[in-house]
């Protein structure tokens, strides 16, 4: 549905990856045209959270409950950074099928969006970082970096640069297609029935408890995601690659189990760790790579070398040093 608004992209005072940090902002303008499906769903999915946090403010949620919530929130959150993003987006490293599989469950407890969707729009966003054709592109602000642009239809560029994106690799693989061709019933069991039924059946939780901690957890994750596409785009140093919007962000990388490490990410963005520093700095995602590897669930584990990190520190960085140094 239309509201018959034009919108123009204006600036924020950064730019993507082939700007600089400036005032060049695109002037181009289109029609914004809401999805109301999303903005009243995710609208509502924010009340009841809202409603859970009055539940445990007031001690009415018990600490099995909560526990269970936060273990669910860490499976949720493995899906999408090493999932869908560090696996499936970047083929930083790659996976047997018991972790593929385990990692594809996650993603959809996540819920947000298909393995297919999430790589296709995280490729577009790294080629064009921070333009028009960026899906989350900050440069149309906070919000509409960190959620926003879930509430619009695309911009025709992210659509028409999008079919240049190479996602062979994803239309070969057996399980992301799978996930996307039955998506919506998964979701359904993986994201909302099994976490809502299990505190229910096996410590007596009520249902509206239940359900509304699992809602609760859904809303955080996809918060502590668009936190990595807002917070991470706009503040933060730049130790590998001043010319580029992404940042380092401590508070990202607390959230995100180690996706804040952003400026890291986008000058190296095939590097598993997403981080220089890897598992001891606030990183656990590629603390549990690790352990897969270890394992024999994960194998060949792409990573930048100390020569060519400190290369482009030397060459494009702003001088400054990762946080943890």
């Amino acid at each position: 549905m239309s509201t018959g608004i034009t919108q123009s992209t204006g600036s924020t005072g950064i730019t993507g990856s082939t700007g600089s940090i400036g005032n060049t902002g695109s002037e181009v303008k289109y029609k914004k045209v809401l999805v109301w499906e999303s903005i009243i769903v995710l609208g509502a999915f924010h009340v009841i959270s809202a409603y859970a946090v009055w539940l445990t403010l007031s001690l009415q949620i018990g600490l099995k409950t909560l526990i269970f919530t936060w273990a669910m929130e860490i499976v949720a959150i493995l899906g999408a950074t090493a999932g869908s993003h560090r696996l499936w987006s970047h083929k930083a490293f790659k996976a047997k099928w018991p972790l593929k599989l385990f990692l594809a469950v996650a993603q959809t407890v996540a819920f947000q969006k298909t393995i297919f969707e999430w790589a296709r729009d995280h490729r577009i966003h790294h080629k064009y970082t921070d333009t028009d054709a960026d899906p989350h592109n900050v440069k149309r602000g906070f919000f509409f970096a960190h959620m926003g642009w879930l509430f619009v239809r695309k911009h025709p560029d992210v659509i028409t640069k999008g079919k240049t994106i190479d996602l062979s690799d994803i239309y070969s693989d057996k399980i992301v297609m799978f996930q996307r061709k039955y998506y919506f019933p998964l979701v359904l069991v993986f994201c909302f029935a099994i976490p809502t039924y299990i505190p229910m059946y096996y410590w007596g939780e009520t249902f509206s408890k239940a359900f509304s901690m699992n809602v609760l957890r859904y809303v955080l994750g996809i918060n502590i995601t668009g936190l990595v596409n807002s917070i991470a785009h706009m503040w933060g140093y730049r130790p590998y690659d001043k010319n580029i919007a992404p940042s380092e962000s401590l508070l990202c990388s607390l959230f995100t189990c180690g996706e804040g490490w952003h400026n890291y990410h986008h000058a190296f963005p095939s590097d598993y760790k997403t981080g220089e520093l890897g598992f001891g700095v606030i990183n656990w995602t590629t603390g549990f790579i690790d352990l897969m590897a270890i394992l024999g669930l994960a194998y060949d584990l792409k990573t930048a070398s100390k020569e060519l990190i400190q290369a482009k520190m030397t060459n494009r960085g702003d001088g400054t040093t990762s946080y943890l140094h």
